[in-house]
């Protein structure tokens, strides 16, 4: 695949990608995708839809934890939509693996701090992370590679209630009964 197909074939798979890994985190399997960091990255959730934002209201970010500061980003794009509303409101919650927490997010501005993280959130990003380099850095001049941001999320307080992750965990146990009652109709 080349330059050209890759670029007009990654809107719709970020899109996709998008909606079916916060589904995951909604269903309660959020730590499925942590489990195979070289496919999926070490992935949270980042959910500003608590603060009028135009954008989708959660969006998987790839992540590094140091400490309770979160470092994240998306290997898409250098202006954003979730970046931009996250930049005017930066209240934001964020869904980990262990838990759920209420946070502050702040654009990484110290070239030392980034040039520190940078790496880590790239060795973080797994397939995305190559899928990017290959669009962004493939025979383009330096001065053409898209600056990924970076945001630093600090937790301030745990979250809890069922508009988090695991909201959607109820239809396991119903998915459940109408497998089984399905698989009992074909028995008889």
């Amino acid at each position: 695949m080349n330059r050209e197909q890759l670029t007009n074939t990654l809107p719709f798979l970020y899109k996709y990608t998008n909606f079916t890994a916060v589904i995951l985190w909604k269903l309660g399997l959020g730590k499925f995708f942590n489990l195979f960091p070289a496919v999926f990255g070490k992935t949270l959730v980042v959910d500003f839809s608590r603060h009028e934002a135009k954008s989708p209201a959660q969006m998987p970010l790839v992540y590094y934890a140091q400490g309770d500061a979160l470092y994240c980003t998306a290997f898409w794009d250098a202006q954003p939509d979730w970046y931009l509303s996250m930049m005017a409101n930066p209240q934001v919650e964020v869904w980990l693996p262990d838990g759920w927490y209420a946070g502050k997010a702040e654009l990484v501005r110290d070239e030392e701090e980034r040039a520190q993280v940078l790496p880590k959130l790239l060795k973080n990003g797994g397939a995305a992370f190559k899928v990017w380099e290959r669009v962004n850095w493939l025979d383009l001049p330096e001065e053409e590679q898209t600056e990924l941001p970076v945001l630093r999320i600090k937790r301030q307080s745990p979250c809890t209630g069922a508009e988090g992750p695991g909201s959607l965990a109820w239809l396991w146990p119903f998915l459940l009964l109408v497998f089984t009652l399905r698989r009992g109709r074909k028995r008889k």
